[in-house]
């Protein structure tokens, strides 16, 4: 089994969720959001160091669902910065001196289970970058300023991204150095690599590894955890 370092980006202020403070802070079935993303790591053989990414006014509270959690692996808390590329950039910086091969994963996506965690890593043994994804089943349209549509691009070829995503550490590393010195603004950590020319490969997601942004993405996400048997 590849071993393999995870950074977990929870700085997010849960804006689109209508909430007060982080949404990895709501509770969902009676735990914090971020407990069920730990928990999943935790069962992840593959994963061996945890990196969680926060606000610094949210680290007591991360800090005592980490401690209430009675994980076996080691949790460090980093500080998150102004965006997602910020806080990963920070998360970098906080790696052990030994990690080569990194996991990246949404702390908000609380779905996604241990077995996704290990096929990302072990697809890390072939592939120096890389994301889960599912195929797009919607038929997708590019719209201009004015709401007219001005293409109808083949599904056949769209995927929608998910996390985990995964790098070598060193390269990653690289592309968020140029991408501060050039001033480049991306979603996920697979833009920066494709903007420096290195390939990035597909490993099939989950569908129930959505990202909970919304009231209905709560809503969903615990239908979701009623049919599991662990839940």
């Amino acid at each position: 089994m590849t071993a393999v370092h995870l950074l977990i980006p929870a700085a997010g202020m849960g804006r689109r969720m209508g909430a007060d403070r982080n949404k990895v802070l709501l509770h969902l079935l009676g735990q914090p959001l971020i407990a069920w993303t730990l928990r999943a790591a935790e069962a992840a053989d593959s994963v061996i160091w945890i990196g969680l990414i926060g606000q610094s006014q949210d680290h007591p509270l991360l800090q005592a669902i980490v401690a209430e959690l009675h994980l076996s692996k080691p949790v460090v808390l980093l500080e998150g910065g102004d965006t997602r590329q910020d806080s990963v950039y920070n998360g970098l910086q906080g790696l052990p001196k030994e990690a080569t091969q990194v996991l990246i994963h949404d702390g908000a996506r609380c779905l996604a289970t241990a077995d996704l965690f290990n096929r990302c890593a072990a697809a890390l043994e072939h592939h120096k970058g890389l994301i889960a994804a599912i195929p797009v089943k919607d038929t997708i349209k590019v719209v201009n300023a004015d709401q007219q549509i001005t293409a109808t691009p083949d599904r056949q070829h769209l995927w929608a991204a998910q996390t985990p995503q995964g790098f070598d550490v060193s390269l990653l590393k690289q592309c968020h150095d140029q991408g501060r010195r050039q001033g480049w603004a991306v979603t996920d950590d697979a833009a920066l690599f494709e903007q420096c020319g290195l390939p990035v490969h597909i490993v099939p997601g989950e569908e129930t590894n959505l990202k909970v942004t919304t009231p209905v993405d709560l809503a969903l996400a615990e239908f979701i955890l009623h049919q599991r048997p662990s839940a």
